[in-house]
């Protein structure tokens, strides 16, 4: 899909237009159960955990972004990624990056090892080095790229090439890139996931979760446990995530713009040790980033040097906001070895290259000038 095909997609695509009613928007149907018109006959929407009309607009939406046949809408990102660990069992390992959001690590370790579910850390930036990782027992790779919060790329083709060859499928998170950015299904990859909370819900509005796919089989599977385990989208929720998929585009250009002026501007401040942003040509993920993605994301992540205040850096900010989350209009700064990986113990953290002077900044909207002159007051607070 061409750039152009999918911008007119955003806004075309899985709805168009109502049949009955000429409406533009999808309508909210907010109902727990439907009518069903004769007995022993099976219809398309009986109960909504089952199925949604809006949601299903979701849904069909999601799977044409991504050029996928299959997709499905969550109450939240854990709960996506939940339904897919779901498709595993007892003596199954799933191959992990270095660096991993620590809900998700949190989520291995506390609770699907209890089914016995392993999981191992390897580089998957490193092709070498993950050809030698897989055992008998490793059925998947999960991939961020780039990861959270160092944001390192892993060459999607080339990990589902020695993934498929052994048996193991490709699971990709495209939270930070968005399927405008980069369509991970059509490299390789067997599922997609998001935390559309993020980027395509895009506005610190609503709390969902996505997942798509190809594979018809592994779709069923995807559904019953949907059906299951009930942690549906709402439809209000469905309608909002559908609102903001109309501006995926505009939004995702102005904050790659924003986010490559701001890592080149920090690259040469004094403040700073290491810009992590593979945007930057300098940075080591930049050539495979440029062959497999559009863009670089507005998601970037600094080493405070040491000689600054931390505490004094995020409290000086008055633009971007000390928050947990990212993707949306706003911008937003996190500390991650406090914030979003507390729940990973010291050692995980250093392996995962994460330092307690990592700052994550998730760049939104604003004016470029009037978010530097917000960091550059950080800078001189924390220095004083």
């Amino acid at each position: 899909m061409t750039k152009d095909q999918f911008e007119t997609t955003l806004i075309h695509g899985a709805f168009g237009v109502d049949g009955s009613t000429g409406a533009l928007t999808a309508p909210i149907y907010q109902t727990t159960t439907y009518q069903q018109r004769e007995l022993g006959v099976v219809q398309r929407f009986d109960y909504s955990r089952s199925g949604n009309p809006t949601r299903q607009v979701l849904e069909d939406q999601i799977a044409l972004l991504e050029e996928g046949n299959f997709g499905y809408a969550f109450a939240s990102g854990m709960a996506a990624i939940t339904a897919v660990f779901f498709l595993f069992e007892s003596g199954d390992e799933i191959l992990i990056p270095c660096d991993l959001y620590g809900g998700s690590v949190r989520l291995l370790d506390n609770y699907f090892k209890n089914f016995g579910i392993t999981w191992r850390v390897v580089d998957t930036t490193d092709i070498a080095s993950l050809e030698t990782s897989f055992s008998a027992k490793t059925k998947a790779v999960l991939l961020e790229t780039p990861t959270n919060p160092t944001l390192q790329v892993s060459d999607i083709a080339e990990v589902a090439r020695i993934a498929h060859a052994r048996g193991a499928l490709v699971i990709a998170d495209n939270t930070f890139l968005s399927p405008y950015l980069q369509r991970p299904l059509a490299l390789g990859a067997d599922i997609v996931l998001h935390s559309a909370t993020k980027y395509i819900g895009g506005h610190n509005d609503v709390l969902a979760g996505l997942v798509a796919l190809k594979n018809p089989e592994l779709a069923d599977r995807i559904l019953m446990i949907q059906r299951s385990s009930g942690g549906v989208l709402g439809p209000f929720d469905s309608y909002l995530l559908l609102r903001g998929l109309k501006t995926l585009a505009v939004r995702m250009d102005r904050e790659v713009e924003n986010a490559t002026a701001i890592a080149r501007w920090l690259k040469g401040h004094s403040g700073v040790d290491r810009v992590f942003y593979p945007g930057l040509e300098s940075d080591r993920g930049y050539a495979i980033q440029t062959k497999q993605a559009s863009g670089a994301g507005g998601l970037l992540s600094f080493e405070l040097n040491e000689s600054y205040s931390m505490p004094a850096f995020f409290s000086a900010m008055r633009v971007i906001t000390l928050a947990e989350s990212l993707g949306s209009v706003e911008s937003m700064a996190c500390h991650p070895a406090t914030m979003s990986h507390a729940s990973v113990s010291p050692e995980m953290r250093a392996k995962m290259g994460i330092s307690d002077r990592l700052i994550r900044l998730a760049i939104g909207l604003e004016g470029l000038e009037s978010l530097k002159e917000d960091i550059e007051g950080a800078f001189t607070a924390a220095k004083a």
